[in-house]
């Protein structure tokens, strides 16, 4: 693989010139990184795969479009993003993504490429040592999607109660990894089940 693109500048400049190694170059540096990232939205590995495909597919095509000066990376993950947004909202007549996922969505995008993984691997870890009543009662909301009655009646405590561990958990959550956790929620537990938050 060749190394010699020492900056974006470079990089974009060889793609603009049809250069099918700086393409080559661009896919092998980011192919598996933005698949994990694609994995992470759609929980579906084939469908992560169609739209990093989709995404190289276009950069090439679009390449004497790009702009001289902007950041390849985040240029990347913005455009995965944006086609998972396109294929949801074919999948369904009604989006419900709600806007302070997408909001947070969008700045999880700007991470670097290796602390997005770290980010999703620590929130996992964080709710595996939730308390137990506390971890039972998250998992309900975020991962089955109940709502807090629903909850309440199967595991036959208070609503309060239920509201109380579930504030207990996004407390503990947030403090490992601050005001992201809603994106870093939203990915780890798909489009629908993070409506009660």
């Amino acid at each position: 693989m060749d190394s010699n693109y020492s900056n974006d500048l470079e990089l974009i400049a060889a793609l603009k010139k049809g250069e099918s190694k700086s393409y080559s170059f661009l896919v092998d540096l980011y192919h598996h990184r933005l698949c994990v990232y694609a994995y992470g939205l759609t929980n579906d590995l084939s469908q992560s795969e169609d739209i990093v495909q989709n995404v190289f597919i276009s950069i090439w095509k679009q390449r004497l479009n790009l702009k001289d000066d902007f950041s390849v990376k985040n240029y990347l993950y913005r455009s995965v993003y944006n086609e998972f947004i396109d294929q949801y909202r074919k999948k369904r007549a009604v989006v419900a993504l709600e806007k302070k996922y997408i909001d947070a969505l969008s700045t999880i995008v700007e991470e670097d490429e290796t602390s997005l993984d770290k980010l999703m691997a620590l929130v996992k870890l964080e709710i595996e040592n939730l308390p137990p009543k506390c971890k039972q009662t998250f998992i309900l909301s975020k991962q089955e999607g109940l709502t807090n009655i629903e909850i309440a009646e199967y595991l036959n405590i208070s609503i309060k109660s239920v509201e109380a561990h579930i504030t207990k958990a996004f407390t503990i959550l947030r403090k490992s990894v601050g005001d992201k956790i809603n994106g870093l929620l939203f990915l780890l537990f798909g489009t629908q089940k993070t409506s009660h938050a």
